[in-house]
């Protein structure tokens, strides 16, 4: 039993700016791990940080907890309009992961904002929340501990898989169903049918494709992530899942390519590859163990 005294000191370490990000990184998914109200509101007070990182894995993590006393935190950073679109975007996607559907309206006001990712977002979560009701609860567990923007589509066979997948005349709910089932079904053919969807049209959706390659930790998709990461002119939120991708699948490919952009302009690309390096060592079993919440990175044990 970890004490309210054990959990307020590793909120500190999460809501200190003097910290070196991996250490508030690793304090955050412990918390996620940990549950409870103190969690939450450790990680509620980090919302307000520089960091749109930082923010982006608050939110994931708010979601991925499941927990509805996060929902008043979302709905603020969702309605913040100053805050940055990949942290809104993580909020309405948070929402919806937590499933209750007292924020569908909600959800539908802000899947007409004037910023794209976040109204496909908003869509996306919409749309879950529909599918929740008229499935009446989640999704069969699937090889993956995440809690997915879409259950895993019912078509087994990865080239028409594929094909869902780059349709772009598909609803996107569609398309990331095609994208989850690829991902549960592995293997080299799924993982290079993920990677050819990092040159569709959505960043949104490029964005996803990079954070479901990093679940999958193929290294079949390591020189198409590679170079969305290298392409100055991708959106950032792809550039940032992509090098998080790189660390976990951890080759040395990705080393190299994960240093190359350490020094990367773009703040949040630079504190990604900051981050993906530290993920790079713990999934080379050079060094830290990360917390357990930390399935975003990588499969559960088989």
């Amino acid at each position: 039993m970890v004490t309210e005294q054990e959990v307020d000191a590793i909120g500190g370490t999460l809501v200190d700016p003097q910290q070196p990000l991996q250490a508030r990184f690793r304090a955050l998914f412990t918390l996620r791990g940990l549950g409870g109200a103190g969690a939450i509101s450790w990680i509620s007070r980090a919302f307000k940080d520089d960091s749109a990182l930082l923010k982006h894995e608050l939110a994931y993590c708010l979601g991925q907890m499941q927990d509805e006393r996060a929902i008043p935190v979302l709905l603020d950073v969702l309605r913040d309009t100053c805050q940055e679109p990949m942290v809104r975007h993580e909020a309405g996607e948070a929402l919806g992961a937590i499933g209750n559907p007292k924020v569908l309206e909600i959800l539908k006001q802000y899947s007409s904002d004037p910023v794209i990712e976040v109204a496909e977002t908003c869509q996306l979560a919409v749309r879950r929340l529909e599918w929740l009701q008229q499935h009446r609860g989640e999704p069969a567990p699937g090889p993956y501990l995440s809690v997915d923007p879409a259950p895993p589509a019912q078509e087994r066979d990865v080239g028409r898989l594929r094909e869902a997948l780059l349709d772009e005349t598909l609803p996107l709910f569609d398309r990331y169903r095609a994208m989850f089932a690829l991902r549960n079904a592995g293997g080299e053919e799924a993982a290079l049918a993920l990677a050819d969807g990092l040159r569709c049209g959505s960043a949104l959706f490029r964005h996803e494709v990079g954070y479901v390659l990093g679940q999958l930790q193929h290294e079949a998709a390591v020189p198409q992530l590679t170079a969305a990461l290298a392409h100055r002119a991708e959106n950032p939120m792809v550039r940032h899942e992509c090098a998080e991708a790189l660390g976990a699948i951890a080759r040395p490919a990705c080393l190299a390519a994960l240093r190359a952009h350490a020094e990367d302009p773009e703040r949040v690309v630079r504190e990604s590859c900051e981050v993906a390096l530290d993920m790079y060592e713990h999934e080379s079993g050079q060094a830290f163990q990360y917390a357990d919440g930390l399935e975003r990175l990588r499969p559960a044990p088989s």
